[in-house]
């Protein structure tokens, strides 16, 4: 595991940390092979973005605002939501994002659905033909 993902969720000592983790678990979980790094780090946010990649492509990352949570996933629009977990981004035309705020569960089991079908997504890419 990434120490600088260590450092962005201690960083975050209320909801948004130990949703980020929780994240962070369940993204692990549902890919082992998954990679992590912290991204777009400045002066506004040193601690930068946490970052799940799946064959060198951006499954989602974690952006932590002060009311959200927010999973954007690189090519979101490209994979099947049938539990409807996304709620932000829905007319980009690439990246879809679920936006968690406190108090919200999210479902883990769609959740791990949307991480494989991302890096099922990114490995079809990665592929040759």
């Amino acid at each position: 595991m990434s120490e600088d993902v260590n450092a962005k969720i201690a960083e975050l000592s209320d909801w948004r940390g130990k949703t980020l983790a929780q994240i962070r678990t369940l993204i692990r979980e549902a890919d082992p092979e998954v990679t992590e790094a912290i991204k777009w780090r400045k002066p506004s946010n040193p601690a930068g973005v946490p970052v799940w990649e799946h064959d060198g492509s951006i499954l989602c990352t974690g952006e932590t605002y002060k009311d959200k949570v927010k999973l954007t996933f690189a090519r979101g629009a490209s994979i099947d939501d049938p539990s409807k977990l996304f709620n932000a981004s829905l007319d980009a035309g690439t990246r879809r994002a679920i936006d968690i705020r406190e108090g919200e569960e999210l479902d883990a089991t769609a959740f791990k659905d949307l991480i494989r079908a991302a890096a099922d997504l990114n490995g079809a890419k990665a592929r040759p033909r």
